[in-house]
């Protein structure tokens, strides 16, 4: 079914939304958020979304420092992981402000709550919820998101196909609004991590998941794997957003800039026309050539009226004029006779013809 965030249908039938994750890419500077806005709507963003969580109930200081060692796309961070979250809050107090400057550009503001109080502060100020993949291990979190009754998108990077499924359902019981997405949760900005994007799930959530809106969100650069997405149905994409890859934080070096965002759009808007209807006809812009490349049935040499057609006074020759008989037409013109003459290479009628 249709999802409606805001004023727009989302689904099969409707344009890909693009929802541009600035995430932690604000650098602390509210200021810095709104031109982060300003240009994801330029670039074609429908919806400019942020993360809001507090470092203390979202990490533990403890846990992390107990592991020995930052792994994965951690282990390049100068600080500790406690002390990047804490860099990257967004206090509650932008929220009205970056929600403000959204609705002058004329872009959805998103946020994606990672507690209680965040959940219940956003409310007021977003279409939709946005639960990050890292949420699928807490349902009651899900739950409690899903029953505020806005459309529920819900990510699925570092899971699998159970956890996939409780989610949904967990969801499905109190709200049926929901965006589904694949996403695959490596933030290395690897090229390798192509070779995990695992785009086919979009098949088996359509198969499991009838008729749900399906998205993608994605930390690669490349726009092929948006496209590809799209064309295999879905219709929601989510990508980090920055204006500079080469800007210290966690967000910035697997983030789409400016330019890139808006040849992503582009391309899909563009894959979104050719996509087109799943019923075979001659189109029109094919009027002109389906005459220019078929074959009719023209005389093979000069015949004169009372002939009789054999096989050999006849020939499949291109164009296939208006009102001339087609070359499947051929054994049904053998033993008719030419009421005309008619010289080497005319093209034969049904009228021209007798018993």
């Amino acid at each position: 079914m249709d999802v409606k965030i805001a004023n727009r249908l989302i689904g099969k039938n409707h344009p890909t939304y693009f929802i541009a994750d600035i995430a932690a890419n604000h650098d602390g500077d509210i200021e810095r958020a709104k031109e982060l806005i300003r240009l994801a709507k330029e670039a074609g963003a429908d919806a400019a979304k942020f993360q809001n969580f507090k470092a203390k109930k979202i990490v533990s200081d403890y846990g992390f420092k107990s592991m020995g060692g930052q792994v994965s796309h951690q282990a390049s961070w100068k600080k500790s992981v406690f002390d990047v979250y804490q860099a990257a809050e967004v206090p509650l107090n932008w929220t009205s402000e970056l929600a403000e400057e959204c609705n002058e550009v004329g872009i959805e503001y998103f946020s994606s709550p990672y507690d209680f109080e965040a959940a219940d502060m956003l409310y007021d100020y977003m279409p939709a919820y946005k639960a990050g993949s890292g949420l699928i291990s807490w349902p009651d979190f899900l739950v409690y998101m899903a029953k505020k009754g806005k459309p529920m998108l819900i990510a699925t990077g570092a899971s699998d196909i159970g956890d996939v499924t409780r989610a949904v359902r967990a969801v499905q019981a109190v709200n049926e609004q929901i965006i589904l997405f694949q996403c695959n949760t490596n933030y290395t900005a690897s090229d390798e991590n192509y070779d995990h994007l695992n785009l086919n799930v979009l098949k088996t959530y359509q198969t499991m998941f009838p008729g749900m809106v399906l998205g993608l969100s994605d930390h690669t650069h490349s726009p092929a794997p948006v496209v590809g997405a799209v064309a295999m149905g879905a219709r929601v994409i989510e990508r980090h957003f920055t204006n500079s890859n080469e800007r210290e934080g966690p967000d910035h070096k697997f983030a789409m800039n400016p330019d890139t965002w808006a040849e992503m759009v582009h391309q899909v808007r563009t894959l979104e026309r050719s996509l087109g209807s799943s019923d075979k006809f001659v189109t029109p812009n094919e009027k002109e050539t389906y005459m220019l490349q078929r074959r009719c049935l023209r005389a093979a040499r000069d015949i004169k009226a009372g002939e009789v057609f054999t096989a050999e006074m006849v020939e499949p020759l291109r164009p296939a004029v208006p009102g001339a008989l087609m070359a499947w037409d051929t054994e049904a013109v053998i033993g008719k006779k030419a009421l005309v003459d008619m010289p080497y290479g005319k093209e034969l009628r049904w009228v021209n013809l007798s018993e």
